[in-house]
């Protein structure tokens, strides 16, 4: 079983209390999803906790916002050195608690490496004062980025340490203190990340970790000492947070939610590329990202060929335990038994609808038992907006293809969920593309590329009900500040004249 250290704040850790008066009576337990033999953890939840986080965070605040750029950059390279020194631990967490094969989990721990260089050369500068000299007679105006305050960074279990640490980083460097609150579904690798924080040598109260369900994050959402809240999961719970925080003008709440993402592959594409990419795009974490490829917009005239071309190597698909295998597998598990049941719930909710199945998803037995399913592969030939298989965002390994035959339906077909996250388009015909960028409602459009994955130097949001307009990588340092002005006088020689003064 993994360890849990219990809540950080005030400089170390605290173990919530299990035996005796006010002891916890909610505990969470996880199972390993590639292995559900294997209890992983089990983590008692102590809200009495919460009220110390709040107060450590804001007392390591008064510190934090006081502390040269330069320091803030010295304990975060402490940081990303002592990073480096536990990759094969963090890596080998998130294999085994999320189910990603042990390559993509070490994709995952060496972005966090990266991200800290990423947020020091490309984040920090948009935050930088800027000057107006002789904005006014005798007078300078300055533009100075400020800190909001205590920040709650609320983390997803897909990637539990790649998206929370660009929220973290982005928050520290510009002089926030943060409380992270990772899924309750990956307490330990997101654990190992924090503890690498907790190492590098921040004032008491800057940086502090509290583990829980929804209710602890209910309360440190209410809480008037947070300033700022950054969320990255499902709509719903995108919903409950605005819902809880609506009346608190003093937050800034920063959203990156879920997408239905469309790829368009027009009859002049590179077929065979095309298929390398989508079938990544589709199935990669198990279909388990918010840009994953969840519909394929294809042109008619390629259509037969090309579905088949894709069903033949998504059979081919190695679906296994991340790390105990005997050949290195492309897909492991799904997260929990619940995503499971909602992924099968989708299949026989496509053959209602009367949508044709290429190839069905199903529960797949392993010599372990686990939450695996094979990758389900659809087809229809128009967007039917009643559909509920069709709009719906399935976080699983599906992928869906609609025929079109003038490019402007399959910009329809793009523009037609609720989410605007990412597209993609495969064709040879660059005026395609630029009409494709003009005209499809998403934050993310890429040419000749899957919709996952994204570059850490560009903004990565959505539009619609895939966020709220504050995109996170290299733009969630704007969300992290507020600007204040000042204007200056440098010549403080008195005039002598007040207009409607009276004389002496």
């Amino acid at each position: 079983m993994f360890n849990l250290l219990g809540n950080y704040y005030n400089g170390k850790y605290h173990q919530p209390v299990v035996t005796g008066a006010g002891a916890t009576e909610v505990f969470i337990k996880r199972e390993c999803p590639s292995d559900t033999d294997l209890l992983l953890w089990t983590l008692p939840v102590d809200y009495a906790h919460v009220p110390d986080v709040i107060t450590s965070a804001s007392e390591g605040f008064k510190v934090w916002r006081n502390t040269s750029v330069e320091e803030r950059i010295n304990i975060l390279k402490n940081y990303q050195s002592i990073l480096k020194d536990n990759f094969e631990a963090i890596a080998n967490a998130i294999a085994l608690e999320v189910g990603k094969p042990l390559w993509e989990a070490k994709t995952e721990a060496n972005s966090l490496i990266a991200k800290v260089d990423v947020t020091i050369s490309d984040s920090l500068p948009r935050i930088e004062s800027k000057t107006y000299n002789n904005i006014m007679p005798d007078t300078n105006g300055y533009v100075h980025f400020k800190p909001i305050g205590p920040s709650l960074i609320i983390g997803p279990f897909n990637f539990p340490c790649h998206l929370a640490n660009g929220q973290i980083l982005s928050a520290l460097i510009s002089g926030n203190s943060i409380i992270f609150k990772p899924s309750e579904k990956t307490c330990y690798s997101s654990q190992l990340m924090f503890d690498c924080l907790a190492k590098a040598g921040f004032p008491n109260g800057v940086v502090n970790l509290i583990q829980g369900d929804g209710e602890t994050a209910r309360r440190l959402l209410k809480a008037k000492e947070i300033k700022g809240v950054f969320f990255t999961g499902s709509k719903d719970v995108g919903l409950k947070i605005l819902e809880t925080t609506h009346s608190d003008l003093s937050k800034l709440v920063s959203l990156e939610l879920g997408g239905k993402n469309t790829a368009i592959v027009d009859e002049t594409a590179n077929i065979d590329f095309a298929l390398e990419e989508l079938i990544k795009g589709a199935f990669l974490t198990a279909g388990q990202r918010c840009t994953s490829t969840a519909i394929v917009a294809i042109h008619e005239s390629i259509a037969d060929d090309f579905i088949s071309k894709f069903h033949e190597i998504a059979k081919r698909i190695i679906v296994d335990h991340p790390i105990e295998h005997d050949t290195e597998p492309f897909m492991g598990p799904l997260i929990d038994q619940r995503s499971v049941d909602q992924y099968l719930l989708f299949m026989g909710m496509a053959k209602r609808e009367g949508i044709q199945e290429v190839m069905r998803g199903k529960h797949l037995e392993k010599k372990k038992n686990g939450y695996y399913v094979t990758p389900s592969i659809h087809r229809t030939d128009k967007f039917d907006p009643k559909s509920h298989f069709l709009t719906s965002e399935i976080f699983g390994p599906n992928c869906t293809f609609i025929t079109y035959n003038d490019f402007d339906e399959a910009i329809e077909i793009a523009n037609s969920t609720e989410y605007g996250l990412a597209a993609s388009v495969f064709t040879t015909d660059p005026e395609k593309f630029k009409y494709a960028v003009q005209n499809i409602d998403s934050g993310l459009i890429n040419l000749n590329r899957s919709t996952v994955g994204a570059s850490a130097k560009l903004p990565f949001g959505g539009v619609k009900n895939s966020g709220n307009y504050h995109p996170a990588a290299v733009t969630t340092i704007d969300s992290c500040v507020y600007q204040m002005a000042t204007l200056e006088i440098y010549n403080t020689q008195a005039t002598g004249s007040i207009p409607g003064l009276m004389d002496n």
